[in-house]
C-alpha cells in the first residue's frame, strides 16, 4: 500500500478523475488527506498533463471528510474534520447519500471493513513488485470472504479488482 510504487499514467488519471465524479464525499486519514493536498497546487500552476489537471480539478470539488487527532484544522475549502467517530459519520452520509462514499485511506479501509460498512473494495494493482511497506489489510478481525464482480485492465499493466462481500460464505 505504497502511493509511490506505481506512477499513475494519463489512463489511470483519467479513471480516477469519473470515480471521483460519481462520489458525494471521500473520507480521508490526516496522513492521506496531507498526501492529496499537492493536487492544490496544480490549480494555481497547471501540469503539462490534461489528466493530472482534470484530477486536480475535481479533487478539489469533492467534499474531503478527514478523520484526525492531530489536525485541528484543515486550509482546502472542499474539505472537513470529522465531527463524529468514523462508524456515526459513514451511517449519516449513507442517510443523505446518493451516490458513492468514497474512503481513500488504509486506516480508514481497515476500520470500514472491521465494522462491516464496505459495500465495494476496488483494489488497484500494478506492475510493481516493491518489497516493502504497509499491508493493506492488516489487523482485520475476521474472515471476510469477497467476490469478483469485474476486473479493469489499463494499458500500462495495472489493474483494477471489484470485489463486493460474497454473502454466500
Amino acid at each position: 500500500c505504497d502511493h509511490t510504487a506505481g506512477i499513475p499514467d494519463e489512463e489511470i488519471h483519467q479513471h480516477y478523475t469519473e470515480l471521483l465524479g460519481q462520489g458525494d464525499a471521500i473520507l480521508y486519514g490526516r496522513t492521506t488527506y496531507q498526501l492529496m493536498e499537492y493536487w492544490r497546487t496544480l490549480l494555481e500552476n497547471p501540469s503539462e498533463k490534461k489528466s493530472m489537471n482534470d484530477f486536480a480539478a475535481v479533487i478539489d470539488k469533492i467534499p474531503k471528510i478527514v478523520f484526525s487527532r492531530t489536525l485541528k484544522n484543515v486550509e482546502w475549502d472542499s474539505a472537513t474534520i470529522a465531527k463524529r467517530d468514523l462508524k456515526d459519520e459513514v451511517l449519516e452520509l449513507r442517510k443523505h447519500s446518493g451516490r458513492n462514499i468514497l474512503v481513500g485511506s488504509r486506516s480508514l479501509i481497515i476500520q470500514l471493513m472491521n465494522l462491516n460498512l464496505i459495500d465495494e473494495l476496488q483494489l488497484c494493482v500494478h506492475p510493481v513488485v516493491v518489497g516493502s511497506g504497509l499491508p493493506l489489510f492488516e489487523n482485520i478481525q475476521d474472515r471476510i470472504a469477497l467476490k469478483l464482480r469485474t476486473t479493469k485492465v489499463f494499458g500500462c499493466g495495472a489493474v483494477i479488482l471489484y470485489y463486493t462481500k460474497n454473502e454466500a460464505n
